[in-house]
């Protein structure tokens, strides 16, 4: 998972720099360097695991785009991700994954994990990008 998140995040950086003119063929391989921020969130929900899936679907849709498809583990499992803004202004793109598992009867479990590049300043992208998204996820 971590490197197709390395990945994303690399592209989607340098669709930025090459958006406002500093793209060069160096930025690639700079963004690739730099240290990422990562933050993981486990939920529980009173949610059937059908209703957990659309939930989970329909908050990150809201939060930002799908990207690409990510395998699927399991029956009992779903899979979702999408690209997010995070840090100042929204500009800092932050990929989050969240793994719905079928938990009981009535409740299933989330893992929310949002993944953002750090430059020298410490945004701490990720991190902010989960808890956000933990609260509107959680009834």
């Amino acid at each position: 998972m971590d490197d197709h998140e390395d990945q994303i995040l690399a592209d989607e950086l340098a669709a930025l720099a090459a958006a406002v003119g500093a793209w060069s063929g160096l930025t690639r391989l700079v963004v690739k360097l730099m240290r990422k921020n990562v933050h993981e969130i486990d939920l529980v929900v009173a949610l059937p695991f059908d209703d957990a899936v659309e939930r989970v679907a329909s908050v990150l849709q809201r939060a930002g785009r799908a990207v690409g498809s990510v395998p699927e583990p399991g029956a009992d499992q779903r899979t979702i991700r999408v690209v997010a803004g995070g840090g100042a202004g929204g500009m800092n793109p932050v990929v989050v994954t969240a793994r719905v598992t079928k938990g009981g009867a009535s409740d299933s479990q989330i893992r929310l994990r949002a993944a953002a590049k750090e430059g020298l300043i410490r945004q701490r992208a990720g991190e902010r990008t989960a808890t956000r998204l933990a609260a509107l996820l959680t009834p």
